[in-house]
């Protein structure tokens, strides 16, 4: 089998963070959280990192993070770019925003032929997580179905309390496989748990905090690339046709379609660390207390890369 790679999304523009998280240092070292995913990836195994950037932030993302990563692990980029669309499409008028999280995916399509890990940039992981990632897909291959995995979390461990936030739900069988998994983009903590909206907060609909959810940590075989081509050419047909200026192509969806199709399984793996990010800019001091527990508990060196 070849080796395991690491993907990192990091092309997104962090709208509600109001900036680059992905290079906001989260400890007094200079460490991101980006930091400390590829540290926990290499140490289960993982020795190479694709990062998915934009072209305009390349420069800046080689000096805060890339060029010192590439110390320790081979590096390689790929830039998620708008006018990367499927043959016969046109990019509407006035559109910014990046077309998501499976575009972005088949962004890597030149530089995955092997298999690999899907990770968030601003997120925080946990040591076993990878370590659990890496040995499904160092000993899991395609057959008669896709064998892909995901690491799954509880909810109420990925929740703010300074917004909304986007999560896939899922829901799992006894064999720990994934059954379904649903986008949903604006899910609050309430009072007494969780509830999601689907029109922009008019109605709120509970949620329990136990759920399993989805933190965009997956691992595919290359597989995933030609169908996520075919849904990109789904997606602009139809979606981009309906909302030009902001519909995205989310990757969890791609691969709830490939459950219905009944084309592949999902293994849900479990990690009992607790997952935090910077959603937001009044996250970032929870985060930065969380890191410097997990050094004084010996999980982390004070500096990464030294």
């Amino acid at each position: 089998m070849k080796e395991p790679v690491l993907v990192i999304m990091a092309a997104g523009m962090g709208s509600r963070y109001g900036g680059l998280k992905q290079i906001d240092p989260v400890d007094a070292a200079g460490n991101k959280i980006l930091d400390f995913s590829i540290y926990d990836a290499l140490r289960a195994g993982f020795k190479k990192a694709v990062f998915i950037i934009k072209k305009e932030n390349e420069a800046l993302f080689r000096e805060c993070i890339g060029d010192a990563v590439s110390k320790h692990m081979e590096v390689e980029y790929v830039f998620q770019d708008i006018n990367d669309v499927p043959e016969g499409f046109a990019i509407p008028e006035g559109r910014v925003k990046p077309w998501g999280t499976a575009h972005a995916i088949f962004s890597c399509r030149d530089a995955v032929k092997g298999p690999f890990a899907v990770i968030n940039a601003d997120d925080y992981y946990g040591v076993e997580a990878f370590k659990v990632l890496y040995d499904f897909l160092t000993t899991h291959e395609d057959d008669e179905k896709y064998r892909y995995a995901m690491v799954g979390y509880q909810l109420g461990n990925t929740l703010t309390e300074n917004g909304s936030v986007a999560r896939g739900c899922c829901v799992t069988n006894e064999e720990g496989y994934l059954v379904s998994i649903t986008e949903r983009t604006k899910i609050i903590k309430t009072a007494d748990g969780a509830a999601y909206t689907e029109d922009d907060g008019a109605t709120y609909t509970p949620i329990s905090v136990d759920s399993p959810v989805s933190m965009n940590m997956w691992g595919f075989t290359p597989s995933i690339i030609p169908e996520l081509g075919k849904a990109l050419e789904n997606f602009f047909a139809n979606a981009v046709a309906k909302n030009p200026l902001k519909a995205e192509c989310y990757l969890p969806i791609e691969v709830d379609d490939l459950l219905k199709e009944n084309k592949a399984t999902v293994q849900v793996l479990s990690s009992k660390d607790k997952w935090f990010g910077v959603t937001y800019k009044e996250d970032k001091p929870y985060v930065m207390d969380s890191i410097q527990k997990l050094k004084d508990a010996g999980v982390y060196p004070e500096v990464l890369w030294g």
